[in-house]
């Protein structure tokens, strides 16, 4: 089954994030050879696809597991909740329409 997993960041995170970048998409990059990603990405804190120093204000990510708990093990060891980056980290099972 699908689950979004939505994570919001902690205020002057983004030196944090910038330091565990690579962990977080070696992570995400194993579940996209898996075939298991959906999709993946940051929510920037302004308008822009760039939002320099504005930073970010989360993250969702879309992909595949086979329980809710296999989902939620999973986000829990993202390497951003390690780091401080992420204060809070919810997850809900999706299902996919379009």
């Amino acid at each position: 089954m699908l689950y979004v997993i939505y994570a919001e960041d902690n205020a002057d995170s983004l030196e944090k994030r910038q330091a565990a970048r690579p962990a977080h998409l070696a992570r995400l990059q194993l579940l996209r050879d898996e075939g298991r990603l959906l999709a993946a990405g940051p929510l920037p804190a302004v308008d822009s696809n760039d939002p320099g120093a504005a930073g970010f204000t989360g993250s969702l990510i879309v992909a595949e597991f086979e329980t809710l708990e296999q989902a939620e093990r999973w986000a829990q060891d993202d390497p951003y909740l390690a780091a401080g980056v992420y204060r809070q980290v919810s997850v809900k099972p999706f299902r996919r329409t379009f």
